[in-house]
């Protein structure tokens, strides 16, 4: 039995077959696939780590106005439009692997005291690479961070963002459509 053929490595896509595998990779900013693509990417962006890497360049390069609403895009973690069913395929999995869909009516409390919270204080939703995490340890974590200067949470953020992306990465990978 032979193997099915492998999705071509991202660097020998067209600009629209990249940003339409890749423009998702970052919640509702296809232009980080976009500006990538327009930038050029070596051969090392034929791997996930390449291809993140060359993504979070973009994401780093947009500067603050670009970045916050990079961040703006992500939706609360256990919020009203999960509850709602209104977050893309990948957010839905991503939180329902942490279990954020079987909280309590005390930890969905939290989790909305807690997004009301941090919004107000740092003008984007919390944001966590869940995929692998425990609501609860979700919950001690968003505890934690939401007592963070806004400078230093502004960057967390964006690290978490990179991490969603090369996980996001990873798992078109080992569905055989990247790298």
């Amino acid at each position: 039995m032979s193997a099915a053929p492998s999705s071509p490595a991202p660097t020998a896509l067209s600009r629209a077959a990249f940003v339409d595998r890749f423009g998702g990779v970052y919640e509702h900013s296809p232009w980080v696939a976009e500006n990538a693509f327009d930038a050029g990417m070596g051969a090392d962006a034929a791997t996930p780590a390449g291809l993140s890497a060359a993504l979070h360049a973009q994401v780093m390069a947009g500067g603050r106005d670009r970045q916050l609403a990079l961040l703006r895009a992500h939706p609360d973690l256990a919020g009203k439009l999960a509850l709602a069913g209104g977050l893309t395929a990948d957010s839905t999995a991503e939180q329902a692997g942490a279990g954020l869909d079987q909280c309590t009516a005390e930890e969905l409390d939290a989790f909305q005291s807690l997004n009301d919270r941090y919004k107000a204080k740092f003008g984007f939703p919390y944001i966590l690479a869940v995929r692998g995490r425990h609501r609860t340890e979700i919950l001690a974590d968003f505890r934690a961070r939401v007592e963070n200067a806004p400078e230093a949470e502004f960057a967390e953020a964006l690290e978490q963002v990179r991490r969603i992306a090369l996980l996001r990465i990873e798992a078109l990978a080992d569905a055989g459509t990247a790298g």
